[in-house]
C-alpha cells in the first residue's frame, strides 16, 4: 500500500511538473501585441484617438452609476426585508398614495438619464462628424479581404488590396498558431499620418462586413449597395490592428485589418513609393503577350489571391472546387472561365474578381489553363478582358 501511494505521489508530481511546463509554454508562446490584444485582456484596448478615450469614460462612468444604483436600490431592499420582517413583530403600513415618493422616484431617474445622456450624445456626435478630413480612404469589404483607395488628400489616387499574410493562412491550416500577430497579419497594411483626420467610407462587394480597429475607437458596417463612413485621428505612431466586425462567411476569421500610422515624413515616402510601384505595373492592356511571362505572370497574381481557397496545387477542398483537371478551365471556350472570375460563381461562394486589372486577370486565367496537370496550351490576352468587362 505504502508502494502504490508513493508511486502515485510520483505520477501526481510528474503531471504537476507537466502541467506547469505546458503552462509555461503556454505563456511564452504569445505576448501581448502592441495596439492589438494582449493576453488574458479583460479590459478595453489601451486608446490611441479622442473618440476612444470618450468611449473608455463613457464605459467606465455607465458602470460606476449601474453600480452606485444596484447597490442603493438592493441595500434599501435588504434592509426593509430584515428590519421590517413579520418575525420581529413589524407592523405594514396602510397607505394608498405617497406624493412624495411619487415625485422622488420620477425626479431622481431623470436627473440620472440626463448625466449619463449628456456625455454620451457629445461623443456620439463627435464620432459622426467627418467633415474636414485631411486624408479620404474608401474601404471595400470582399470576401475575403479588404480592397483600400485613397480617394482624397495626400495618397490620392493609391488603390491596393490587403489580404491576409501566407504564411499566417498556412499555419492556420496547420493548426500551428504562430507569432503575436496570429491571423492579423496583412501583405498591405493601411498607411496614415500621425495627427491627422482620417475619414474611412465604407462599402461591400457581397455581403456585409464591418470595419473595426478598437484602439480608435472605430466600427463602422460596410454594406453591399450603400456608403457609410467613420473617422479617426490616432495620437501615436505604431501598428493597430483589428477585424472584419460582421459575420460575413466561411472565411470570417480571415479578414484582418492592420493600420499603420507613422510621422509625416515617413507618409509622404510611402506615398511616393507607393505610386511608383503603381505605375510601374499600370499595363497596357492593348500589349500582346507571350504566354511564358504571361503564366509566370499569372503564377504570382494566383499566389496572391487565389491560393488561399484552391490551393497552390489548385486540388482546392471541401467545396471550393478543384481547378487542376477542371472541365471549366479546361474548356476552350475561354470566355467561360472569364465570366466566373470577373463575376463570381455559386452564390458569392466563388467571390468576383473584377478589382483585379485587365493585364492580372488575362494572367491568373492564362496560368490555370496551363498549371499542373491542365496544359491546355490556352492564352488569354489582356484585350479579351476589357472585351468581357463591357
Amino acid at each position: 500500500m505504502k508502494t502504490m501511494k508513493a508511486l502515485w505521489h510520483k505520477v501526481g508530481q510528474a503531471s504537476l511538473g507537466v502541467g506547469a511546463a505546458l503552462a509555461t509554454t503556454c505563456a511564452m508562446a504569445v505576448s501581448d501585441l502592441p495596439g492589438g490584444p494582449a493576453v488574458r485582456q479583460l479590459d478595453m484596448h489601451p486608446p490611441v484617438t479622442r473618440i476612444a478615450e470618450e468611449q473608455q469614460f463613457l464605459h467606465y462612468m455607465m458602470l460606476w452609476i449601474c453600480g452606485a444604483i444596484f447597490i442603493v436600490v438592493f441595500g434599501v431592499m435588504f434592509y426593509s426585508v430584515l428590519k421590517h420582517r413579520k418575525s420581529k413583530g413589524a407592523k405594514s403600513a396602510n397607505f394608498h398614495e405617497s406624493v412624495k415618493v411619487e415625485i422622488a422616484w420620477t425626479i431622481v431617474p431623470f436627473v440620472i438619464v440626463i448625466l449619463m445622456a449628456l456625455p454620451a450624445t457629445k461623443a456620439v456626435v463627435a464620432m459622426k462628424d467627418t467633415t474636414n478630413a485631411d486624408v479620404t480612404i474608401k474601404a471595400t469589404g470582399y470576401q475575403w479581404k479588404w480592397g483600400y483607395d485613397y480617394l482624397k488628400g495626400e495618397g490620392e489616387g493609391i488603390s491596393f488590396l490587403a489580404t491576409l499574410d501566407g504564411a499566417q493562412r498556412e499555419a492556420s491550416d496547420a493548426g500551428k498558431p504562430v507569432g503575436d500577430d496570429y491571423l492579423l497579419k496583412v501583405d498591405n497594411p493601411v498607411v496614415v499620418p500621425v495627427n491627422k483626420k482620417i475619414r474611412i467610407v465604407t462599402t461591400a462587394n457581397d455581403v456585409i462586413h464591418a470595419w473595426m480597429i478598437p484602439a480608435f475607437g472605430v466600427k463602422q458596417d460596410a454594406i453591399p449597395g450603400f456608403v457609410r463612413d467613420t473617422w479617426f485621428r490616432a495620437d501615436k505612431v505604431g501598428d493597430y490592428y483589428g477585424q472584419c466586425a460582421e459575420l460575413c462567411g466561411k472565411e470570417h476569421a480571415y479578414m484582418p485589418i492592420h493600420v499603420k500610422v507613422v510621422t509625416d515624413q515617413e507618409y509622404a515616402a510611402w506615398v511616393d513609393t507607393k505610386k511608383k510601384e503603381m505605375a510601374a505595373k499600370q499595363d497596357d492592356p492593348a500589349k500582346v503577350w507571350t504566354l511564358p511571362d504571361l503564366v509566370a505572370r499569372g503564377e504570382k497574381v494566383y499566389n496572391a489571391n487565389c491560393a488561399a481557397c484552391h490551393k497552390a496545387d489548385g486540388t482546392g477542398a471541401g467545396p471550393i472546387k478543384a481547378l487542376a483537371g477542371s472541365p471549366v478551365v479546361q474548356d476552350a471556350d475561354k470566355s467561360k472561365q472569364i465570366h466566373i472570375v470577373l463575376n463570381g460563381a455559386a452564390n458569392g461562394a466563388m467571390p468576383a474578381w473584377k478589382q483585379l486589372s485587365d493585364t492580372e486577370i488575362a494572367a491568373v486565367v492564362t496560368y490555370t489553363k496551363n498549371a499542373w496537370t491542365n496544359k491546355t496550351g490556352q492564352l488569354v490576352q489582356p484585350s479579351e478582358i476589357v472585351a468581357a468587362r463591357q
